[in-house]
C-alpha cells in the first residue's frame, strides 16, 4: 500500500516520504545509484523516457534514482507539487535566476542576502543588463514602493544570513504578484519544520541542502520547490547547464533529513538559552535572534514560523581583535565557513557569509566587523553555556 502523507506530521514525512518507490529487493534503504546511463531495448520506450512522456531515466546530468528520492523527500515537507535538486545551494539559487531572468528584466530583493547571492545581485546580473533594486531588510514599505515598477523576481531570504533578519512572506507575496513578479524565498535557516513559503504565498522555494537538510557537513547540495510548470523550467536549464547533485550526496541528504525536526528543535532550544545569556554579556554590543522579544520583526517571526530556529549571531564590543581573542578559547565549536551540522560552529561574517564583500560592503548592510554567526548544534546546553562563559573570562581577562 502506498503511503500518504497528508495528515501526518513533519517528522514522520522526514523519516518515511518519497522513499517508498525506490526501494529494491526489500531494501529498507533507498541505494546509492551511480549509475550515469540506462538502457533500453526498446527504442520506442527509450524515446518515450527521453521526451518525458514516460517516468524513467536516461543519464544521469538529467536524473537519478537516489537524487529523485531526495527530490520527492524535500517536495512533501515544503508541500510542493515538484522540486528539482542542484550540486549546491549556490547552484539552486543561480539557476532558479538564470532560468527566468533575460536582459532588461528586473529584479527586486533585499539588501542582506547571503553573500554569495548578494554578489549575484550586484555584479553578475548587472553586467546581463538586469536591473536590481536592492530594499532595507524588513522596510516593507521600501519593498512595495520598488514593486510599483515592472518587476520579474521578487527574491526574499528569511531569516536573513548572518543578522537574521525577517522579511513578511504572506505580506511581500501579495505585493510581488501584484507586480507581477516571481516570488522566490531562500528557506535555508527556517527549514520546512520551522516556514513553509509555499503556504504563504511564495511561487518558489529554495535551500541550500548541505546546512539543515543534510546536517552533518559532509554533502554539498541544493533544491527548489514549486509548482510542477516552474519547476520544468529550472530543472531544464539545470540538465542543459549541468549543474547535477552527485548520487552519494543525494544519499547522505536522505539519511541525514531522517533526523531534520529532532536536530531542528535541540538546535533552536540552544539557540535561545545561548541568545538569553548574550544578552547579560558586557562584552557583547548586540544579539540577533527571532526568538528575542526584543528581535524588530519578533512578531512576524512568530506568525509566519514554527519555531525561530538554531540559528544566531552576536556583534563585540571590541570589534575583530576581540574576536580575535574569544573564538580560538572555545571547546565546543567549529570556527568553520558552514552551518546546520549537529556541531555547533562559529564564524565572522567577514570570512563566513560575506567573505566575497568588502568590509565596506559589510558595512553598508547593517553587519558590524566584530559579527559572529553562530550555527548551534545539538551538544547538551548547559555544555555550550559553559564554553562560552570561560571564553569570554579570558577575553575580560
Amino acid at each position: 500500500m502506498a503511503k500518504q502523507f497528508d495528515a501526518v506530521q513533519a517528522s514522520t514525512k522526514a523519516v518515511w516520504a518519497g522513499e517508498e518507490a525506490y526501494l529494491v529487493h526489500g531494501a529498507t534503504q533507498v541505494p546509492v545509484m551511480v549509475s550515469v546511463a540506462y538502457g533500453y531495448d526498446d527504442m520506442d520506450e527509450w524515446y518515450d523516457v527521453a521526451t518525458e512522456k514516460k517516468k524513467g531515466h536516461i543519464y544521469g546530468r538529467n536524473t537519478n534514482p537516489t537524487v529523485q528520492a531526495f527530490e520527492d523527500k524535500v517536495k512533501i515537507l515544503e508541500g510542493a507539487e515538484a522540486a528539482t535538486s542542484f550540486s549546491t545551494g549556490m547552484a539552486a539559487i543561480s539557476n532558479t535566476l538564470y532560468t527566468f531572468l533575460k536582459p532588461g528584466d528586473r529584479v527586486v530583493s533585499i539588501k542582506d542576502t547571503y553573500g554569495g547571492t548578494n554578489k549575484i545581485f550586484t555584479e553578475f546580473l548587472p553586467r546581463m543588463g538586469i536591473d536590481v533594486a536592492l530594499c532595507e531588510t524588513g522596510d516593507h514599505e521600501g519593498i512595495e514602493s520598488a514593486l510599483k515598477e515592472p518587476c520579474k523576481i521578487l527574491y526574499l531570504e528569511t531569516p536573513t544570513n548572518p543578522t537574521v533578519k525577517i522579511t513578511d512572506i504572506r505580506r511581500m507575496a501579495e505585493a510581488g504578484h501584484t507586480a507581477g513578479a516571481l516570488v522566490v524565498v531562500d528557506n535555508t535557516f527556517a527549514t520546512p519544520i520551522n516556514q513553509n513559503p509555499l503556504q504563504l504565498g511564495a511561487d518558489l522555494v529554495l535551500h541550500s541542502a548541505t546546512k539543515f537538510l543534510g546536517g552533518h557537513a559532509d554533502a554539498l547540495g541544493g533544491v527548489v520547490c514549486g509548482s510542477s510548470e516552474l519547476v520544468k523550467r529550472i530543472y531544464h536549464y539545470r540538465e542543459i547547464n549541468g549543474a547535477t547533485m552527485d548520487p552519494w550526496a543525494a544519499y547522505l541528504l536522505l539519511r541525514g533529513m531522517k533526523t531534520l525536526k529532532l536536530r531542528v528543535r535541540q538546535q533552536e532550544i540552544n539557540a535561545m538559552a545561548i541568545a538569553k545569556y548574550l544578552q547579560t554579556r558586557e562584552e557583547v554590543e548586540d544579539v540577533y535572534y527571532p526568538g528575542l522579544p526584543t528581535h524588530k520583526h519578533h512578531d512576524i517571526a512568530r506568525q509566519q514560523m514554527k519555531g525561530f530556529g538554531g540559528m544566531l549571531s552576536f556583534s563585540l564590543k571590541g570589534g575583530m581583535d576581540a574576536v580575535k581573542i574569544m573564538l580560538p578559547k572555545l571547546q565546543y565549536a567549529n570556527r568553520a565557513a558552514n552551518l546546520g551540522a549537529v556541531e555547533t560552529t562559529y564564524g565572522p561574517a567577514r570570512t563566513t557569509s560575506h567573505v566575497e564583500c568588502t568590509a565596506e560592503e559589510r558595512q553598508a548592510m547593517g553587519i558590524p566587523d566584530g559579527l559572529v554567526r553562530i550555527s548551534c548544534g545539538i551538544e547538551d546546553t548547559e555544555d555550550l553555556i559553559a564554553d562560552l562563559e570561560q571564553a569570554f573570562a579570558f577575553l575580560s581577562a
